[in-house]
């Protein structure tokens, strides 16, 4: 699967899709009051598939929510579903049931096989409406999914997800390397060269400080509070994409450059109770996503190796001899 990003121009259209995701919003918090409800009651699961026809009856009566077609209300019902058994699954491990989200938070909702159509010059149908796309590149493969996502800053974006397969591997270098993550560097390599963190969230510090300052002496509720918790979350939204930009382009160059990456195997939930915001800043978790990524469109492996193991040094040689 591949998927493309594409932004939204901002029209008054786009306040038919806020408000979509927002009845989507209320639809999930009924889902899981439902739930709730049911397994007080009967001490028992809710099946999906029975929850699915108790909301298509309600939709009918309910107008707000006719806004939302009906594959997204499956997806939605689907995603709870599967929320639930990770749970199950997981319960000793401290992962938490899905809960209630604050509806002008929610941030989407997911069209199937009907309900959008791409139009020509930049432009894509949802529902009866058509709205403008900064279409930057082509869109290679069949759809199989449309997502309408909304940020904290209110912008609208459309997630495209296909089925195209890129079969132009990289080149091989015949390379392999192991990784090490740390506080002081970024990462660490098996050859002695270092990567060093820019540690964005240290360095927009300041800005965040005054921005959270300027946002505590607005009245609660007020336009200049709202402004100001726009400008508050403008600083993250931007902190966040110069943190993704930097991931991409190094796990491009180190794909590249090798063509087997080992790594350990971290507990991040614990680095994180011990060093916190450092270990944030720092968003191994997030790198490592962006590197399996990368390393399949190129062909490329990525290997992970048992945290507990007394010596990483040792345990990569004893790999490279097998």
């Amino acid at each position: 699967m591949k998927t493309y990003k594409f932004k939204l121009y901002q029209t008054r259209n786009n306040r038919y899709l806020h408000s979509c995701i927002n009845a989507s919003g209320s639809i999930y918090n009924h889902c899981i009051a439902l739930h709730k409800r049911y397994y007080r009651m009967f001490g028992k699961h809710l099946n999906q598939y029975r929850l699915m026809k108790h909301i298509a009856k309600l939709r009918k009566r309910i107008k707000y929510w006719q806004q939302v077609g009906s594959q997204a209300v499956q997806d939605i019902c689907q995603r709870i579903e599967k929320a639930y058994q990770l749970f199950f699954k997981n319960n000793k491990k401290g992962t938490r049931p899905p809960n209630f989200k604050k509806t002008r938070k929610y941030k989407s909702f997911t069209l199937k096989q009907a309900g959008y159509k791409l139009l020509g010059s930049n432009r894509i149908k949802i529902g009866k409406l058509s709205y403008k796309i900064t279409l930057s590149r082509e869109i290679k493969g069949k759809i199989k999914t449309l997502t309408v996502k909304r940020n904290s800053l209110g912008e609208l974006f459309i997630l495209v997800v296909t089925d195209f397969v890129d079969e132009s591997f990289g080149v091989v270098t015949g390379k392999i390397a192991g990784f090490d993550f740390g506080l002081k560097t970024f990462l660490t390599v098996s050859d002695g060269t270092t990567i060093e963190s820019p540690l964005f969230f240290n360095q927009f510090r300041s800005l965040l400080r005054k921005a959270n300052k300027n946002l505590s002496s607005k009245r609660k509720g007020s336009n200049n509070g709202d402004k100001a918790k726009v400008n508050l979350a403008r600083i993250y939204e931007f902190i966040s994409n110069k943190r993704k930009d930097w991931f991409w382009n190094l796990a491009h160059e180190l794909t590249n450059k090798y063509d087997v990456l080992i790594f350990e195997d971290l507990n991040l939930k614990a680095m994180k109770r011990l060093w916190g915001r450092k270990v944030s800043d720092l968003s191994f978790a997030s790198f490592l996503e962006i590197l399996l990524c990368v390393a399949n469109n190129k062909g490329k492996t990525v290997h992970f190796v048992d945290r507990f193991y007394p010596s990483f040094g040792d345990l990569f040689l004893l790999w490279v001899y097998q």
